[in-house]
């Protein structure tokens, strides 16, 4: 099933879910990052179709998050390894997984993330580079920088929290 492109909006997320906002295709990229390579390995993790699979798979190595690399000859079977493009993604799966542990189902265990050559479990956070202090969803707020889109235009205020209601319109 096809969805409507972002390609129009002046949005980084917006281009990102371009490219794999798709939720196999955020499946298919984490099998990958857990050392998964060819159809069948991906195709038995996630019990997709081979469609479906055929069709993410090509996805993922147009949008360039994937490399389509021959291992077999006669008949010709390939391997799909995560690019330099696919490699930057990993902060975005480790965020989905950090979330999906703490707000969705955290007795069903974590996702690791482990370092390949210790094999020390690694504990990742969103860190301002700057002041070295942990970013959360609490004091900041998204500011594009394109301000020529009006669905991801600056927006003034601050983001309201659960407990406080939203800033009034004007002129209501």
């Amino acid at each position: 099933m096809r969805h409507t492109s972002f390609a129009g909006m002046q949005c980084p997320i917006a281009h990102a879910l371009d490219h794999a906002g798709e939720w196999w295709s955020l499946l298919i990229l984490r099998d990958a990052f857990q050392g998964l390579s060819r159809f069948g390995e991906f195709q038995s993790s996630l019990g997709i179709s081979e469609n479906s699979l055929t069709r993410r798979l090509g996805d993922l190595v147009d949008k360039g998050l994937l490399e389509r690399t021959p291992y077999q000859e006669r008949p010709t079977r390939y391997a799909y390894v995560l690019t330099d493009a696919g490699r930057d993604f990993l902060p975005v799966l480790v965020s989905l997984a950090k979330w999906g542990q703490k707000h969705d189902r955290p007795e069903q265990g974590e996702m690791r993330v482990v370092d390949t050559r210790t094999g020390e479990a690694l504990s990742p956070v969103l860190v301002d580079r700057h002041t070295g202090e942990e970013i959360t969803g609490h004091g900041v707020v998204l500011v594009n920088t394109a301000d020529t889109d009006p669905a991801c235009a600056r927006r003034p205020g601050s983001v309201p929290t659960a407990a406080e209601p939203p800033h009034p319109e004007e002129g209501s």
